[in-house]
């Protein structure tokens, strides 16, 4: 890859803002010594507190039942527990010194115009209290944090491939936005050699975070106003909501406005000084608070100027922040709510910050707008209307039932969440609806047009292109032409009389990805599953935690509390303190620990190596002779090993795929994973792979060479191109002569964990077929290439 980078180019200084000549080594990030553990005694006592605290989560009570039964078994060694009690650890983890930003509060209060008493709605005079934490701190812990010195782009740059001089867009210093904002940055000389540092914003409901990469934190708790039903409906209330919702952001930024246009120094984790420019960079929101951010009128697009009743027109031009001024000096709010969709009296908190327009800042939302929106409430439900509309209420609901059946049917795969009962629960997460998507397009083959299915098609391969992390401008014209695709096919539902209208708004958010992937780069980073997932650490497990009494105050001192000890691993992590476990540093057995355990891990060199499990063995051959009884092999003189798992793999150390061949799966039935292998690597995708099912991982040495095996049956590939319809490849199980194709393979030649789904057909499938047995009751599978993103990426 090649990089271009742009200006200003990010140049480190010391603390007075001197820029320092090139090559000048960094400060030292750390003062204290290797064994100050302060405020904590020891090892012991932090790690005891982190677990008890962090981890566990354990309530007061529990850990002085803990310290208690800790401290009556050391009695008789004269020793003690490393706390009292509760209030003691809560005292210690509140001394740490570092991590911790203060939570700050202001009050908010309505200040328009009253009716005359006594007609003065509850809410006019009520006061409404925002929690935060000043997110110009919250940057500096961010900046500063030496975990994050391999993840910072301290410059925006352009990347391109070698071979194809392609332009590649990955992380979200390498998209346009931050280019632009760089270069509007370095037209102030006084800004030159600054390093630009995007404040990127995230909501859900009430918590406020800023983020970076894999960087996500809690800066505030929004009030959101409440009345009586008699003036809840009313305009004033429902825009003072609005209001309060934008000053209470302005109010809470306002300390990063001033080093937005000139420049502040401020230490980065690698221990250099750098003169930094903030700048409000996208939010992180679901449709609704796309709706409040902008200030726009439901079921209208914030990013373009598209009438909501014909959200698919091509030709709309996009919303700015100087159009929308502009609007407001010629028409009133009447016309500007009917005509352009715009809430003309509240004020965009981005309105007094340098260089921030709110409706280019808008960032895509994969997980509720395409998943939940797009997939679970659009597509899926126009299933079953369909279903309905054409088959009538009985028929469709055996139906349905038959997809469900299909859905339960559906053969394991390792991190893929099973559906046993298909459709039938009520509270649907993200998690649920992305693994719905990976199995539900076999399972409506044959009850829905091929229309459908395509459409179906279309739309996954959408999700999995926008979800990659490095994407081209290839990658994008592809994205281009199955949105085309899509839009093509989905027309089925209108010409059926499914659904009225395609102008909906998260469905339309679909045009825009090509034009946000060009601004900020891969999507992947700027999901709302981060704000979501930040929601539940910061929302609901501190309110478990609570008395459930004036809850919020018991809720950011644990926020808090969790930021401390996070930030004190670091900074023992930094300093070497945390080698080894708590039990090998007090035995001082670090240097035969980490042999151990470097000797116990799998080689990295193999794609695939084999592991006993700890169910291994069951009810498998124990001797070499009735392994070769139950394989039907010749008998060999020597040891063998049969284990029931394998791990592969792939690319990233951290991506574990387990494949599975055993007699009893948990106890209760068999299970045999298929594979991939790799049988012509100088071809790319399923033209360079087969398919087998794994019966036995097995290992041997012959003269000291250990050799890992596998027994696989294989699968024929029919044709020599993907399903029209599905665009997945079909297999069928082989044979040679009338009995099954099986060979013996090293399990180098195992590419990775490959999934199959049955193809169904037109035919209901009977009660007795489930997730066990699929792969022996039917006869031909698709290649499910929608698996997981890595099956995406080769099974084409």
């Amino acid at each position: 890859m090649k990089r271009s980078a742009s200006i200003p180019l990010t140049q480190p200084c010391d603390a007075s803002g001197n820029f320092l000549p090139l090559g000048t080594p960094p400060c030292s990030l750390t003062e204290q010594s290797p064994d100050d553990w302060s405020p904590f005694r020891n090892r012991t006592e932090f790690e005891t507190a982190e677990f008890l605290y962090s981890r566990a989560q354990m309530s007061a009570p529990n850990i002085n039942t803990l310290l208690d039964l800790w401290a009556a078994s050391l009695l008789k060694h004269d020793d003690q527990p490393p706390f009292a009690d509760h209030k003691d650890l809560h005292k210690t983890i509140n001394n740490i010194p570092i991590g911790g930003v203060n939570w700050q509060s202001f009050k908010i209060q309505y200040s328009g115009e009253k009716p005359a008493a006594p007609d003065v709605p509850p809410w006019m005079n009520q006061q409404f209290d925002v929690w935060y934490r000043d997110p110009r701190e919250v940057t500096w812990n961010i900046l500063a944090n030496p975990d994050y010195v391999n993840e910072f782009d301290y410059r925006p740059f352009r990347e391109y491939s070698l071979d194809k001089d392609e332009r590649r867009y990955q992380d979200f210093m390498s998209g346009d936005w931050a280019w632009q904002q760089a270069d509007i940055i370095a037209t102030d000389p006084d800004n030159l050699g600054a390093t630009f540092v995007p404040i990127i914003l995230g909501s859900d409901k009430t918590t406020v975070s800023v983020a970076h990469r894999n960087t996500l934190c809690l800066v505030g708790f929004l009030a959101i106003p409440k009345t009586t039903n008699e003036h809840k409906e009313t305009e004033e209330f429902r825009n003072f909501r609005r209001q309060i919702f934008h000053s209470s952001l302005a109010k809470i930024l306002e300390t990063l406005k001033d080093p937005m246009s000139k420049p502040e120094i401020a230490r980065f984790g690698d221990g250099h000084y750098r003169r930094v420019v903030y700048g409000l960079g996208p939010y992180i929101a679901d449709y609704e608070e796309q709706v409040l951010l902008t200030s726009i009128v439901r079921n209208w697009c914030p990013r373009c100027l598209a009438p909501r009743g014909k959200l698919d027109d091509d030709d709309a031009l996009c919303r700015c922040e100087a159009h929308r001024e502009a609007l407001f000096e010629e028409d009133t709010f009447g016309v500007l709510r009917r005509d352009f969709g715009i809430v003309g009296d509240i004020v965009p908190f981005t309105n007094d910050f340098p260089r921030a327009d709110i409706h280019q800042l808008i960032a895509p939302d994969i997980l509720h707008q395409i998943v939940k929106g797009c997939f679970k409430d659009h597509i899926v439900a126009w299933v079953e209307k369909y279903l309905h509309r054409i088959h009538g209420k009985r028929e469709a609901e055996r139906r349905m039932d038959d997809i469900d059946q299909r859905l339960a049917a559906a053969i394991p795969f390792t991190g893929l969440r099973r559906f046993p009962q298909g459709r039938g629960f009520k509270q649907w997460t993200g998690d649920d609806s992305k693994a719905l998507m990976k199995i539900y397009l076999p399972a409506i083959e044959g009850h829905v047009p091929t229309d459908v299915v395509r459409t179906f098609r279309a739309f996954l391969e959408f999700c999995y292109l926008v979800r990659r992390n490095v994407i081209t401008e290839d990658t994008i014209s592809q994205i281009e032409d199955v949105l085309c695709r899509f839009h093509h096919y989905c027309a089925i539902f209108l010409q059926l009389g499914v659904i009225p209208t395609f102008s909906l708004p998260r469905q339309h958010s679909m045009k825009h990805y090509p034009d946000l992937i060009r601004l900020f780069g891969a999507p992947n980073g700027l999901c709302s599953s981060m704000t979501e997932n930040k929601h539940i650490k910061a929302m609901k497990q501190p309110w478990c935690r609570s008395n459930r009494y004036n809850a919020l105050g018991q809720m950011l001192v644990t926020n808090q509390r969790l930021d401390k000890i996070a930030a004190l691993r670091v900074d023992f992590t930094k300093r070497g303190m945390l080698n080894g476990t708590c039990l090998s540093d007090a035995l001082h057995a670090e240097d035969s620990m980490t042999v151990k355990l470097t000797m116990g891990q799998p080689r990295l060199r193999l794609m695939c190596s084999l592991h006993e499990h700890v169910v291994c063995k069951r009810k498998r051959a124990r001797t070499v002779a009735a392994l070769a009884i139950e394989l039907s092999i010749p008998v060999y003189d020597g040891k063998v090993s049969v284990v029931n798992s394998a791990s592969s793999r792939f690319y990233a150390p951290s991506d574990l795929k387990h494949i599975r061949s055993c007699l009893k799966w948990r106890n209760t039935h068999a299970r045999y994973d298929c594979v991939f292998i790799n049988a012509r690597p100088e071809l790319e995708g399923m033209r360079g792979l087969e398919v087998a099912r794994a019966l036995c991982f097995f290992s041997f040495k012959y003269k000291w060479v250990l050799y890992e095996c596998a027994v696989v049956r294989w699968f024929n590939i029919i044709g020599d191109a993907p399903d029209e319809d599905t665009g997945m490849w079909v297999v069928q199980p082989s044979f040679d002569g009338h009995s099954p194709d099986i060979s013996v393979i090293h399990i180098d030649a195992i590419y990775r964990a490959a999934h199959l789904l049955p193809i169904y057909g037109v035919d209901f499938i009977p009660r007795a077929i489930n997730f066990s047995n699929s792969l022996d009751k039917f006869h031909t599978f698709y290649v499910n290439k929608f698996a997981d993103h890595h099956a995406f990426e080769i099974a084409f």
